[in-house]
């Protein structure tokens, strides 16, 4: 058995803290020290990771944020629109950067300070938009020689690079310990494909390939989310992901709201914010943040506009949201257990949820087919729960 001394625990008052492994650690560390949240985070995401790779032969990335991601996506070029919205406009990406990109796209508010994962060798190119975001740490099968010093310089030289041999596999048995006592389960090795969308008992039973690529990494995501989860897809990533809430349809309206602020960052209004050179990443991500929300005014107030701004932009009005928002469609859901209730499909279709992936077995079915039917929504029962906690 080998170990690995640790920081401290989830908090700086729990000490000592250590990880162990019969057989040895399946993981060296290139650089850095890590916490006991960066490896829950780290061995997490990498499972993540592997999966989307799997499922759709594309590379994937993860950004994490406390045991859950805030965002997740494979290899799918990006549009014109998204390169501009990433501010990556006229780069050529490689992969393995795309899969990055997307995943830390997805919500930058909730990515900032992640711990990401790539499901294969990070380059420099990835390496380089890495440095300049504020990240914890990293996890991935190898990196290039360029990456790896890219990387040990990012935060004075403590940032944290993880190398993860790609050929370990766990024992087929887990256990955690709580209060004192020691639980012990099957480890959740349920592979998740494209088998598992064939049952669709809505009238709309068409789910392009597209779609279920998205539906796939909808619901591999809430496979490392912590539960009650759902998670909005489109265009290989996901969009919002609602983790953690103890009502489904709170999960629902979450993600909900994250994957329009996603689309809102789209908006042409939003795209051509007029704001300085010097202003700091997190603090335009920060402002567009505010900027599509309810709390817009602060924002636009004088003495406050001026330190973002070169001018002092228009608001964006609540026609205009509910206009731009109306126009998005295709959107992926999925779940990471059955629907109760057809509340949770009216605040999907808000979204532009076209597809969804459930796991069926609630009383109230009918009522959640009847509620897709309305809309149209193709909707596929997995009869797969995918809690994870």
């Amino acid at each position: 058995m080998t170990e690995m001394e640790l920081k401290y625990g989830c908090n700086p008052n729990q000490k000592p803290a250590r990880v162990f492994c019969d057989g040895g650690l399946p993981f060296t560390v290139l650089n850095g020290k890590p916490g006991y949240i960066n490896l829950l985070d780290a061995l997490n995401s990498w499972q993540l990771v592997q999966e989307l790779k799997a499922a759709t032969g594309l590379p994937a990335a993860a950004s994490f944020k406390h045991v859950s991601p805030a965002g997740a996506a494979v290899a799918v070029p990006l549009s014109e629109i998204l390169q501009k919205t990433y501010f990556v406009e006229g780069v050529e990406l490689s992969p393995v950067a795309t899969a990055y990109i997307r995943a830390r796209g997805a919500d930058r508010m909730s990515s900032y300070g992640d711990f990401v994962a790539l499901s294969d060798e990070c380059d420099a190119q990835t390496a380089s938009f890495l440095k300049r975001e504020v990240s914890d740490g990293i996890i991935a099968p190898s990196y290039s020689d360029e990456a790896l010093e890219i990387l040990k310089s990012k935060r004075k030289g403590t940032y944290l690079v993880i190398q993860m041999n790609k050929d370990y596999k766990p024992a087929p048995l887990e256990q955690k310990q709580v209060f004192g006592i020691t639980f012990e389960q099957q480890r959740n090795n349920i592979q998740l494909t494209e088998e598992c969308l064939t049952e669709i008992p809505t009238v709309n039973k068409k789910i392009p390939v597209s779609a279920k690529r998205d539906l796939l990494i909808a619901l591999i995501t809430l496979k490392y989310t912590q539960s009650n989860s759902v998670c909005y897809a489109k265009d290989g990533q996901a969009i919002g992901i609602g983790a953690g809430q103890q009502s489904r349809v709170h999960c629902t309206r979450l993600a909900g709201n994250k994957a329009d602020i996603w689309y809102l960052r789209q908006c042409p209004k939003v795209m051509n914010l007029p704001f300085k050179e010097d202003v700091r990443r997190p603090d335009r991500d920060n402002a567009i943040d505010v900027y599509v929300g309810e709390e817009s005014a602060d924002l636009l107030t004088d003495g406050n506009w001026e330190h973002l701004f070169t001018t002092k932009p228009e608001p964006l009005t609540h026609e205009e949201k509910q206009t731009w928002l109306a126009t998005q469609t295709g959107v992926s859901l999925g779940s990471d257990a059955f629907f109760p209730f057809g509340d949770n499909i009216e605040r999907a279709h808000k979204s532009g949820v076209c597809f969804i992936a459930q796991a069926g077995g609630s009383i109230r079915d009918d009522h959640v087919i009847a509620t897709c039917d309305k809309y149209n929504i193709a909707m596929a029962m997995t009869h797969i729960r995918l809690f994870h906690h």
